[in-house]
């Protein structure tokens, strides 16, 4: 197991010097200093995602080392973990309604958006059940591909919502506050125990393996976030990284939607692409009706409430929530927390499934 580990590590270690991840960073690079320059939001993930995009659709050979996209998640929870002190545990407490609210929304997800997915798409009813929930693409594709069912379906549903969310999403905040991004901070960086930080991370790949082992979903992210919570509230360690890291994180996150494209034809996507629209319209107001509900039950901003239950990108959701300061730790629990939702109530809808096939 640990050969295979290692082996694992050292090819995707050589994807980062393939052409095809160069390709990747030579176009995303200028595309991000392009859409900064003209003030778009989130410009370090827009414009790699559209240029990637457009690249992968255009027979572009691109391609997103596991080793790259491993490395900014173990970032995000890093930042992300410092927002997590005691008071923080005492808050989750309130959550349990929003966790609730959480369960509801995904179970009328499915019912709704399965339906209409069956009767104007013509979906079967297992992949219209896999690309009507909300969020879990990975794990669903999994399943997806267990029970025989059209996975490009379900992946370009997912891919297409996911540009959309991740697309309108930063305009509906800089709409509603009038301000940008976080900017840099003056923090003394340099002047930081620098062993906390190597401490954060030996800390972090421990519970990463850990929780990768019992399947707990996210691992990457909620691995990290648990190293960091338990060494910052014991007081072992704690560490900010570099408000500027957050724009590599973007760039990476923004470019890997792009690469997702690279199996995919522009006739596949177009196939897709309107009833994916009217779905993840569907899957949208229903969040938002989640979100204004849940304002009943918590006191918290509004637009972190609308980011909690955006229906998917857990990874792309969670830096927007730092990108803003739109409560981190609170998007992130409830996206994990919607995983685990998921993964629960997706398989209980195939059970019934089964049953009133077998009962016909």
């Amino acid at each position: 197991m640990i050969k295979q580990h290692i082996e694992s590590y050292l090819e995707s270690s050589k994807q980062l010097f393939s052409k095809k991840f160069i390709s990747v960073i030579i176009i995303s690079i200028p595309s991000a200093i392009v859409a900064d320059y003209y003030n778009i939001p989130l410009a370090w993930m827009l414009g790699p995602m559209i240029v990637t995009s457009i690249g992968a659709l255009a027979g572009l050979k691109v391609k997103m080392p596991k080793l790259a996209l491993s490395s900014i998640l173990i970032i995000l929870g890093l930042h992300i973990g410092n927002y997590i002190d005691q008071n923080l545990f005492n808050q989750m407490i309130n959550w349990i309604w929003t966790s609730f609210i959480m369960l509801i929304y995904i179970i009328v997800c499915i019912l709704i958006v399965s339906k209409y997915l069956q009767k104007f798409s013509g979906y079967g009813e297992k992949a219209s059940i896999f690309s009507a929930a909300p969020g879990a693409l990975g794990p669903l594709m999994i399943l997806a591909e267990h029970e025989k069912t059209d996975l490009s379906q379900v992946a370009t549903s997912h891919l297409i919502r996911l540009i959309i969310i991740i697309t309108v999403i930063p305009f509906i905040i800089v709409n509603n506050t009038g301000s940008d991004a976080l900017l840099l901070d003056k923090f003394d960086y340099m002047g930081q125990n620098h062993i906390h930080l190597i401490l954060l991370i030996i800390t972090s790949l421990f519970f990463i393996f850990i929780f990768d082992k019992i399947k707990i979903p996210a691992a990457l992210l909620s691995g990290t976030l648990f190293a960091s919570g338990l060494l910052q509230i014991t007081d072992i360690a704690s560490y900010k990284l570099p408000d500027a890291s957050i724009n590599f994180c973007l760039l990476i996150l923004g470019a890997s939607v792009g690469c997702r494209f690279a199996e995919k034809t522009i006739k596949e996507i177009a196939n897709n692409s309107l009833h994916s629209i009217v779905a993840t319209t569907i899957l949208v107001i229903l969040g938002l009706i989640a979100a204004y509900v849940a304002t009943f039950f918590v006191d918290t901003n509004i637009l972190t409430l609308i980011l909690s239950f955006s229906p998917g990108g857990i990874y792309e959701v969670a830096v927007i929530a730092i990108a803003f300061d739109l409560d981190p730790d609170f998007v992130a629990f409830h996206h994990i927390i919607r995983l685990l939702f998921i993964l629960l109530t997706v398989p209980i809808f195939l059970r019934i499934l089964e049953k009133l096939r077998n009962n016909l």
